[in-house]
């Protein structure tokens, strides 16, 4: 497997056509996977917001005062209001915010970066990454992966995950095929556009690296059952049951 970075991107503005620049600057080939960090995505589709327009309703205010009176540190409530406008459940409201996204991801603040943002105050995730994936992909003729960074639940750091895809399966379905003794593998399913969103992360970097495409040449699926299943449905998800029941003390 080849991996690399396009080289030379612009800063994404509104309209831009992200599909059309990425050519400009690669030979992309239908076999390829090309991971786009969400970050650009949003930027071209708009998904920017000052705090300046926000007004916090009262469930926001609350919720940035007990994050200051636990954490001793000043927080806006219009953030708070703008972290439940793109949300569609609250999972934890202390010591931070932990929600599920309107399109099923779940990640603190509704994934809503302050980061790399110069002409607005908040970034947000697009609307719909599946969507945009979609398109990207009829745009590129390969598979796409749009990616983001999130935290992981029992593990120190942050890792590229996959919040939208198109042109590939989400994962490899393992179920009926064997091991080298003959077992049956019954329960594993292997979560592929999160290990290549993962992989992107790894060249494409945080911070002011500035190369927020990455693509995966020579990677091979290999003949197995595809499933497009990622968001875990909350009836299989018991630590998110747990953690609605939980309630944090300091």
């Amino acid at each position: 497997m080849n991996v690399f970075a396009v080289p030379d991107l612009p800063e994404i503005r509104p309209g831009d056509d992200i599909g059309a620049l990425i050519r400009e600057r690669v030979d992309v080939q239908p076999n390829d996977v090309v991971c786009i960090a969400s970050t650009i995505v949003s930027k071209a589709e708009g998904r920017t917001m000052d705090l300046d327009s926000v007004v916090a309703g009262d469930r926001a205010v609350e919720i940035a005062t007990r994050l200051a009176r636990l954490t001793d540190d000043e927080k806006d409530p219009r953030f708070a209001q703008v972290v439940l406008d793109e949300s569609v459940d609250l999972v934890m409201d202390a010591p931070f915010l932990l929600t599920e996204t309107q399109f099923g991801h779940i990640t603190v603040n509704a994934g809503i970066d302050r980061s790399n943002v110069p002409d607005a105050d908040l970034l947000l995730l697009p609307s719909d990454p599946n969507t945009s994936a979609v398109s990207l992909h009829e745009s590129l003729g390969a598979p796409v992966i749009v990616t983001d960074t999130c935290g992981r639940p029992f593990r120190f750091g942050q890792r590229g995950v996959a919040i939208g895809w198109a042109g590939m399966p989400a994962s490899r379905d393992w179920r009926g095929e064997y091991d080298r003794n003959g077992h049956e593998l019954e329960v594993t399913v292997e979560s592929v556009v999160d290990e290549l969103a993962a992989t992107a992360n790894l060249v494409s970097g945080e911070g002011d690296g500035g190369t927020p495409v990455i693509v995966i040449r020579d990677f091979e699926f290999g003949e197995h059952e595809g499933s497009d299943n990622l968001f875990r449905e909350y009836e299989s998800d018991f630590i998110r049951q747990a953690l609605q029941e939980w309630e944090f003390e300091q």
